[in-house]
């Protein structure tokens, strides 16, 4: 894991302790088929903008980084048309992406993280471009440029590293920012110490994400792409024999098997569809096949909680169940049923990753915590 220390920088000399003064922040977000912006005082929104983009929009694109000066165009066309005026920003803060594993928290996007979220990145993905345009933008209007809990937070215990092959370490990669910033939630829930909580965090989206968080870290978590429940469009850890024979088998070359695994598994490759919606409706109109699926997967995600309480040795303080199928009254209960006696239940749907950004940089300007330095 990458080391982190506590930065010294001019810019550090704009943090205060003042709780009272308002703070402007900007929040950029760049998805696989989106960009979100918003403009944060303190907690609060004064606008949020989503731009959603074409498959055929993005087709001229071979690169995530050849989107860069068409995201950044259409960052700047949005705060144009908001009349936002930068030079009264106090930060910008970006989706980071997938690069060196690093402690969670709150990071100054430097010369080195630029680098590296251009060069040395461990998937493609549009959140690479996140810190990039945050620093842009930052630097011509001389203000920091944050990142918080990106995908590659990695704080694993070195038991939980260890795999039945050596050559095959786990990997945390995870929905760091979102489960972070819910874990924070919970705690103000439960009037309680974010770093004294022990915690089962559950992020349900098209990714499953199940974690254990024993006072502020997360020592075990199961990476979506390769173990975990099955979801939507993953298909989670699989029958390693089965696995094998398929990829030997000459059917499936290697990208397709991976897109087999990796968005057309779970409920998709069982029922055609990875919308939730979609499925529930069938349910209620009888189809008996995605009542199984649809409880299995539910199965699936309390069985990995149960699991991850044994990594907090059963001293559990609450579950906490996220993201956007945390709506589904269905799933939700189904999964409340087999795991309850664990602990209490607390449910945020949704993924608010533009205000988990923004509460990140709000805590390093308001002196709470010290922004960290990517090395």
């Amino acid at each position: 894991m990458i080391k982190t220390r506590i930065i010294n920088h001019n810019i550090q000399e704009r943090v205060t302790n003042n709780m009272n003064k308002i703070y402007s922040i900007l929040a950029i977000n760049p998805g696989s088929t989106s960009t979100k912006i918003a403009v944060y005082h303190n907690e609060n929104c004064a606008f949020e903008e989503v731009i959603r983009h074409s498959s055929q929009e993005l087709a001229c694109f071979d690169k995530i980084h050849e989107q860069y000066d068409y995201r950044s165009e259409i960052i700047e066309n949005i705060l144009a048309r908001y009349n936002v005026n930068l030079d009264k920003l106090d930060a910008i803060v970006g989706r980071g992406g997938p690069i060196k594993p690093i402690e969670s928290g709150t990071y100054l996007v430097n010369n080195k993280m630029c680098k590296d979220l251009r060069e040395d990145y461990r998937a493609e993905h549009a959140s690479l471009l996140g810190g990039l345009i945050a620093r842009k933008l930052a630097d011509e209007h001389n203000i920091p440029a944050y990142t918080v809990d990106p995908v590659c937070v990695d704080e694993l215990e070195p038991v939980a590293r260890i795999s039945g092959l050596p050559e095959l370490p786990r990997i945390s990669l995870f929905h760091a920012l979102n489960l972070k910033a819910v874990a924070r939630r919970a705690a103000a829930t439960m009037n309680k110490d974010y770093q004294k909580l022990n915690l089962l965090l559950v992020h349900l989206g098209g990714g499953i994400t199940v974690g254990a968080q024993k006072e502020g870290r997360m020592i075990d978590v199961n990476n979506a792409n390769d173990s975990g429940p099955f979801s939507p469009e993953r298909a989670g850890v699989l029958p390693i024999t089965g696995l094998i024979q398929l990829c030997y088998s000459g059917k499936l070359s290697y990208q397709q098997t991976k897109k087999r695994a990796i968005g057309g598994g779970g409920l998709m490759a069982h029922l055609g569809t990875s919308d939730a919606r979609e499925v529930e409706a069938r349910i209620n109109a009888g189809d008996e096949q995605a009542k199984l699926i649809y409880q299995a997967m539910a199965y699936n995600i309390a069985k990995e909680i149960g699991a991850m309480a044994t990594v907090l040795e059963g001293e559990v303080d609450a579950i906490v169940l996220t993201g956007g199928l945390a709506y589904s009254n269905m799933l939700v209960n189904w999964i409340r049923n087999r795991v309850a006696f664990i602990a209490q239940i607390l449910v945020f749907p949704g993924e608010d990753e533009l205000r988990s950004l923004a509460e990140g940089a709000l805590r390093v300007l308001r002196g709470e915590e010290a922004a960290k330095d990517y090395q």
